[in-house]
């Protein structure tokens, strides 16, 4: 399981939590809690299906840091799916990140910071290609995810410091708006009480698990630039655990304050939900939307560009590793970054958001990587088998029954979307498998 690495290690603590909840709290938080609230339609339903999904993504990283810390190098669970069950399921990881995940990443993210950002700029009709009209939405996203590529490009450290400074700045801002909205907002308490005219059951709370998991999704993004963590025995479990918490404490109170500014049924209405509930503290007078739009843009940045530092190394890796083209692991000699991958990220990222909505983006994230979030897991329990005397910093605390509880939650929630969604889904695990052909015609066969 030695493998070289050509990138230099300069990420250290602060910066691997900054990565970790910087990459997770950006759009979703955003914009996800209308969709859940038009999905369970109770305040009870909704926060229940918070907290399981920030006890699924916690489990997730208290497993994954055992392999983080056991092998810490880029790419992440491609590495880690490679060393437990071999290239094919690596490639198909690598392969669903380039034909799914990584795109409607960029697209999702980067949709809500130019839905905010139109807050302040009219952005216009959009031009028309032919038949297709691209929304000026769509155009100011794609946009977005160029200057993001660039300052990636620049160098790690770059990008590392402008993580830093938006994650500072949106968890303030986060907290601050949860103050403001229980100290001084035009709320109820009441809002808290059910109707109980909603049906309610457990399908329901796992179709909204799918939007809630594309808001807490990042737990797992630090791993891909596993390479360049300094000292990662100790800091790459520290990060994870601690930013997901920092990530679970957030998402509750900025969903309580939504729900006690804005009635549920009310909610389900609101897109921008975080700037209808700003109009509703009235110490910020007629600025609250356009401060919360500010919060907001800054986060989805910070986001975007945490998402375009670490999920490129997937494809660095695949290429480093021979299961990819060979010129996509070349390193700039002057920045020393990835920088073919990074521009192949950011290429396909405006491929998608041009031409999809945030929903289509998000449900198609979701369901594409969280089958393989499941096999990572599942290399877990392979590898102390297969490695059994291989240095482990660190243990994965609750073992066995953390990760088991993660991968009975997680394929339940796969399970419920293919039979509650079956075109969706089955569109998206579709392209998944088409890299069956293209491994066994391509990388296979030269094996």
């Amino acid at each position: 399981m030695t493998h070289t690495e050509r990138l230099p290690r300069t990420i250290g603590l602060f910066s691997a939590i900054a990565v970790i909840v910087g990459t997770t709290i950006g759009s979703g938080i955003f914009r996800v809690p209308a969709t859940v609230a038009g999905r369970l339609g109770e305040p009870g339903p909704i926060m229940l299906a918070w907290v399981l999904g920030g006890a699924l993504a916690l489990f997730g990283a208290l497993t994954l840091a055992e392999l983080a810390a056991m092998s810490p190098r880029s790419g992440g669970l491609f590495a880690y799916i490679d060393d437990a069950f071999g290239p094919l399921p690596a490639f198909l990881f690598g392969w669903a990140q380039l034909a799914v995940i990584r795109a409607s990443a960029l697209g999702g993210i980067s949709t809500i910071f130019a839905e905010y950002f139109g807050y302040f700029v009219p952005l216009g009709e959009g031009i028309a290609i032919g038949p297709v009209t691209i929304g000026g939405v769509n155009l100011a996203a794609a946009i977005t995810i160029l200057v993001v590529a660039t300052v990636n490009y620049l160098g790690v450290k770059y990008a590392a410091r402008v993580m830093g400074v938006a994650t500072i700045a949106k968890y303030a801002g986060m907290i601050g708006l949860v103050l403001l909205a229980f100290a001084a907002g035009q709320g109820d308490w009441g809002n808290f009480s059910g109707s109980g005219t909603t049906a309610f059951s457990i399908s329901m709370v796992a179709s909204a698990l799918v939007s809630i998991m594309w808001a807490y999704d990042g737990w797992a993004d630090l791993s891909f630039i596993g390479g360049e963590i300094k000292n990662p025995g100790r800091n790459f479990p520290l990060a994870l655990i601690f930013g997901t918490i920092l990530i679970i404490a957030a998402y509750l109170l900025l969903n309580a304050a939504y729900i006690y500014l804005v009635p549920v049924p009310e909610m389900a209405g609101q897109r921008l939900i975080a700037a209808t509930a700003a109009e509703r503290i009235p110490l910020l007078g007629g600025a609250g939307a356009a401060v919360v739009s500010a919060i907001v843009m800054i986060s989805c940045f910070g986001t975007l560009n945490g998402s375009m530092l670490t999920n490129p190394r997937i494809f660095f890796a695949m290429a480093d590793r021979g299961l990819f083209f060979k010129g996509v692991a070349r390193v700039s000699p002057r920045f020393q970054t990835p920088s073919v991958a990074i521009w192949l990220a950011a290429a396909l990222g405006c491929a998608y958001v041009l031409f999809n909505d945030f929903q289509q983006l998000a449900d198609r994230f979701v369901l594409g990587i969280w089958p393989f979030y499941i096999l990572a897991i599942l290399g877990v329990f392979a590898l102390r088998k297969k490695a059994p005397n291989a240095d482990r910093p660190y243990r994965t605390i609750g073992y066995p029954v953390v990760p088991i509880v993660f991968l009975l939650a997680a394929t339940g929630m796969v399970v419920n979307a293919l039979v509650t969604d079956p075109v969706n889904t089955g569109v998206t695990f579709g392209i998944l498998l088409t890299g069956l052909p293209i491994y066994y015609a391509t990388i296979g066969r030269r094996r």
